[in-house]
Formats: structure tokens, C-alpha cells, sequence
């Protein structure tokens, strides 16, 4: 079975739930194409016969039944529209929550397997794509089935040869021309998705990049790049619209080559007397509502292609492997202040990478501040995201309260261990909504007090609405320093027993960021804290600083211990300091 093949029954084994909406749905369908089948035939009859000048009463039972045909057929379409579409929301509204979760899963260090663009691609455009087969194929095509063998069984009942002629013509309109319809469209519909997908991640590329394109003067070739991916993507759409139009021209055909046959094998009969004029116009203009039930299959076998190859993009996300695998039955998390006990620990970015951590030992008590320093690449980030359960260790032991954190769901361990990281992502909302993403339940009075301990209070008081300031896309009404104070503000709103403050000095300049860090490890002074930094000033309370090289422990101890010595924390504070005076004398 192929891939895309494969993900189909997995989209079809999604819908399940929905398969009683769907068989109704169906059923509809059914009931909109005889309706219009049997709409014809009655309205042929009554037209034929009453040619004749019959007495009214013979035409009595095909008025009512046109009009009752008529009106049925109105009335299933209506229902057939309203539950296939209920139906395809509350499966696509399914499978939506369910590849949120997957993306919960994998975020973050999953995430970048994916470019934003395509992913963004996958979760609405494909997503979306899928209802297709709820809309476009399943009904039609169970409604064409059933529809076109009553229709066949009334017509050879009426006249055998008739029935041979129009169930051929069916079945190559039916089957014959989406099979062919499938086979042209194959190789577009395998680029169709893929191609929107590159578009979005130009296109995205272009939007969020817009500061950094315009100062590097790369605008023309950024907007060149959307334009190739979006007349590609025009290129296959209308080579898709080509086969389209090859397959309802020739569905067109075969109808009228139906009616031709049927013609020609219902006249001689009506002459010998073996069938009457009214019933010749039945089984003549019968076939133009019956071709009705297939006309949309080519169509949908289109759509069956880009729904399959849809699928199996939508599904590179839902089966991507989380970097951290929950445990089938997680133990509880222990009650008691927490207590982190971390031994010969290694951990790394996939299997075939070099040890980001190899070999770290910590202790981290409740009230315990410990400061992590080194380089870029050091391991800083990355012990960070293996407390929060965000990163796999393959080696050594986390341990909280003594129970290994690999034991515990990831979900109740990052509501005891939490933080900031290098980036606060900012929200294109009110600053209140961005910071009750915390604690959705915190008072305003929790939510001033957390703005000013995070030293942002004062800032907040000058503007004119407030918490309900729209603070732009990224947070772009804001500045560095804000946006990285809103995301304090949002831990300490969440009041997390153990802070983790990863580089919250990042982006910003030398001097912002050392004031930030000083005033930060006075905020916490009595709260269990990690801070992880790449410069030193601010941590001489911490109570034990962590030097990190190469993913391993070169040195530890308190600020004091540290510089008295020789080692590269001592080399690192002079270097420092030597700078901070040659720039106050320059000032």
C-alpha cells in the first residue's frame, strides 16, 4: 500500500465518529440525484402524453408526482448540503484539535523539522483540503452507486436494450472517465500541495523578514521568489482546471451518445407497437438526469487525489516523533516544596549528535538560586529544556523529590518548573490577554502585582487604556526590554515553585541587559532559580554558579570562591570589568 494510500484509511479511520452523519449524508445525496431522475421521467411522460389530448384525469398522478418530485428534491438538497457540511466541520474540527496536539507534543525542539511556512500550509490549507472527502467524494460517489442501479434496473424493466445502453454509459462516465481523470491529474495533484506549501513559506518569509529584507536591500529577490512559487502554483492549478474540463467534456459526450443509442433502439420498437410514444420519451430523455449523478465524479476523483496526498502531508505532523514521550501511566507529581537533584546527566539533539550536556551533576533545594554560565553551546539552554521536560536525556538522572522526571507527565512537571525563555513570544492581543495566558484566572490586582515586580508597572500606567493596550504582531509597539519584562511578568504570574530565566538578557544591549539580570536576581531572591546567562554581572548573590564549556562542568562554586581563583569565571569578571571602565572613561 502506498503513503498516500495509507494516510487516506488513516483520514477515513478519523471520520469514524462521524460515519452515521456521513451514511445519512449519503443517503441524502441519494435521494437529491432519484428525485431529479424520477423529476425527469414524470415531467417526459406528462409532456409526451399530454400531446395526446387525454382527458385530465389520466394526467392526474403525474402532476402530483412532478410536483412532488419537485419539491422532494429541493428539500434533500437542502438536508443533503446541511448535514455533509455539519458532518465535514466536526470532522475537520477533530482532526484540527488533533494536530494541535501533536504540535503541542513537539514543540519546541520538534517544531524546526518543519519550515513555518509549510507547516502553517499543512495545518490550514491541507487540513481543509480533507473535507473534501467528506463533500465531494464519499456522497456522490455512494449516491451515484445507488442512484444508477435503480435507474438502470427502471429503464431495462421499460425496454431491455435501453437499460444495456445506459448502464454502459454510465459506467464509462462513472468510472471510466475519473479513473482517466485520475491518472492525468496524479502527477499535478502530488505537486499541488507541496507547491501551496513552498508559496506560504515564501510569503511568510516575506512578511515576518520585512525589517531585515529592506535593510539588506533583498526585497526584489524575496518578492521574486513568491512570485516564481505563486506562478507555479497558477501553473498546476490550471493544468488541474485542464483535466477537469477533459472530464466533463467527456462525461458530455457519453451522455449524449447514451440518448443517440437509446434513440436508436427505441424507435423501431415504438413503430412495431411494443412500446408507446410517451414511454420512448421516458427512456429518451431519462439518461440527460441520470449522466447528472456522475458528472461531479471526475471531480471527485481529483479530489480524492489531492485529499490522498493532502493526508499524507497532514500526517508527517501528526506521526512526527515528540522529542519527549510521555510515560503510558505518569506517576503523580510528589507534594512538598521541589527538590531537583540532577546526576551525571547527557543529553543531545538527536541520536547521531554530539553531547550538548555530558556529565552534569546538580542540586537545586527549595530557595536555592544557582546561576549557569558559559558560551553559546555550552549547554545552558539545553539543561534548561531537559527540566522542563522539553528534551530527552538518554543518559544520567533528573530526579524531583527523588522520582526520576522521565516518570512524570510533562504537562504537571512544567506547571511546577517553569520560566522565560531566550525570546518571549508576544501575542497579537492586549497585554492583559498576553498575560493571563499564565494564570487565566488572576485578578487585576495579581496581574499589577506581577507587572511590578517585573518593573514594567510604571510603564503600564502611561498609557491611556491600560492593560487593554494592543501591544501589534510580535509585540511590535513594544521594545526589547518590554516584551523581555512581559514574559517575567508572565512567570511570575504563574508563580512557578522553580523559575527558570534562560538568557533573559538576550537581544538587548550590554548595558540594558546586565541592569535586567542584576535587578532580576533581586526578584528572586527567596524563589528557587536557574539563571542562565552568558555574562556575569548581577550574579554574585547567586548561591552556587555553574560554569559550563562543551557541555561539561568546568567550574563551580560562589561568586567569591570563583574569582579568587584562577579559573575562566575569574578571567571572564576581570575581562568585564576591565571593559565597563575603559567605557566609563570614554564616556
Amino acid at each position: 500500500m502506498s503513503e498516500a494510500s495509507a494516510s487516506l484509511r488513516r483520514v477515513a479511520s478519523l471520520v469514524r465518529p462521524e460515519r452515521r452523519r456521513l451514511f445519512v449524508a449519503t443517503l441524502l445525496t441519494a435521494a437529491t440525484a432519484a428525485c431529479g431522475v424520477a423529476l425527469m421521467a414524470t415531467s417526459a411522460w406528462l409532456i409526451a402524453r399530454a400531446a395526446e389530448h387525454p382527458s385530465v384525469v389520466a394526467l392526474g398522478v403525474a402532476i402530483i408526482g412532478v410536483r412532488f418530485f419537485a419539491v422532494s428534491r429541493g428539500l434533500s438538497r437542502y438536508g443533503e448540503r446541511l448535514v455533509g457540511h455539519d458532518t465535514a466541520l466536526r470532522a475537520l474540527a477533530d482532526l484540527r484539535v488533533h494536530v494541535y496536539d501533536r504540535l503541542e507534543a513537539l514543540a519546541p525542539a520538534g517544531l524546526p523539522a518543519f519550515r513555518r511556512g509549510d507547516l502553517l500550509a499543512r495545518i490550514v490549507g491541507d487540513v481543509d483540503s480533507l473535507q473534501d472527502l467528506m463533500v465531494r467524494v464519499i456522497p456522490p460517489s455512494g449516491a451515484a452507486l445507488l442512484v444508477g442501479i435503480l435507474t438502470v434496473g427502471t429503464m431495462g424493466y421499460i425496454l431491455p436494450a435501453a437499460g444495456v445502453i445506459l448502464g454502459i454509459g454510465l459506467l464509462l462516465a462513472g468510472v471510466g472517465v475519473p479513473w482517466t481523470s485520475n491518472r492525468l491529474a496524479r502527477w499535478r495533484e502530488d505537486r499541488l500541495a507541496a507547491a501551496r506549501g513552498e508559496l506560504s513559506t515564501h510569503v511568510v518569509d516575506l512578511v515576518e523578514g520585512a525589517q531585515e529584507l529592506v535593510a539588506f536591500g533583498c526585497v526584489d529577490r524575496q518578492v521574486a521568489r513568491v512570485i516564481a512559487a505563486d506562478a507555479e502554483l497558477t501553473r498546476i492549478a490550471t493544468s488541474t482546471s485542464r483535466v477537469a474540463g477533459v472530464g466533463a467534456a467527456l462525461v458530455t459526450f457519453l451522455n449524449g451518445a447514451t440518448v443517440l443509442g437509446i434513440l436508436l433502439v427505441g424507435i423501431p420498437v415504438v413503430h412495431s407497437g411494443r412500446l408507446t410514444g410517451p414511454l420512448l420519451a421516458v427512456i429518451a430523455l431519462t439518461p440527460l438526469a441520470a449522466f447528472e449523478i456522475v458528472t461531479g465524479l471526475p471531480s471527485a476523483a481529483q479530489s480524492l487525489v489531492r485529499v490522498r496526498h493532502s493526508a499524507a502531508r497532514v500526517f508527517d505532523v501528526i506521526e512526527a516523533q515528540p522529542p519527549v514521550e510521555d510515560p503510558a501511566v505518569p506517576r503523580p507529581i510528589p507534594s512538598g516544596p521541589p527538590r531537583i537533584a540532577v546526576r551525571g546527566l547527557r543529553a543531545r539533539y538527536g541520536g547521531s549528535a554530539p553531547w550538548a550536556l555530558d556529565g552534569i551533576d546538580l542540586d537545586l533545594v527549595p530557595g536555592h538560586r544557582v546561576g549557569i554560565i558559559g558560551p553559546s553551546g555550552a549547554g545552558k539552554s539545553t539543561l534548561a529544556a531537559v527540566l522542563a521536560r522539553l528534551l530527552p536525556y538518554e543518559a544520567g538522572s533528573v530526579t524531583l523529590q527523588d522520582v526520576e522526571l522521565s516518570d512524570l507527565d510533562g504537562d504537571d512537571v512544567r506547571r511546577i518548573i517553569g520560566g522565560v525563555a531566550q525570546e518571549t513570544h508576544v501575542f497579537n492581543t492586549t497585554l492583559r490577554e498576553n498575560l493571563l495566558l499564565a494564570r487565566r484566572e488572576a485578578t487585576d490586582g495579581a496581574v499589577h502585582d506581577a507587572l511590578e515586580r517585573a518593573r514594567l508597572q510604571a510603564w503600564v500606567d502611561q498609557l491611556d487604556v491600560g492593560l487593554d493596550t494592543e501591544v501589534g504582531g510580535d509585540g511590535g509597539r513594544m521594545s526589547g526590554g518590554q516584551r523581555q519584562r512581559l514574559g517575567i511578568a508572565r512567570a511570575l504570574l504563574a508563580d512557578f515553585p522553580v523559575l527558570i530565566l534562560d538568557e533573559p538578557g538576550e537581544h538587548l544591549d550590554t548595558a540594558t541587559a546586565d541592569a535586567l539580570v542584576a535587578e532580576l536576581v533581586d526578584l528572586t531572591e527567596g524563589h528557587t532559580t536557574i539563571m542562565i546567562t552568558h555574562r556575569l554581572a548581577g550574579l554574585e548573590p547567586m548561591d552556587e554558579i555553574i560554569v559550563l564549556d562543551g557541555g561539561r562542568v568546568i567550574e563551580r562554586g560562589t561568586h567569591a570562591a570563583l574569582i579568587d581563583g584562577d579559573g575562566p569565571y575569574a578571567e571572564q569578571w576581570r575581562r568585564e570589568r576591565r571593559l565597563e571602565l575603559e567605557g566609563a572613561s570614554r564616556s
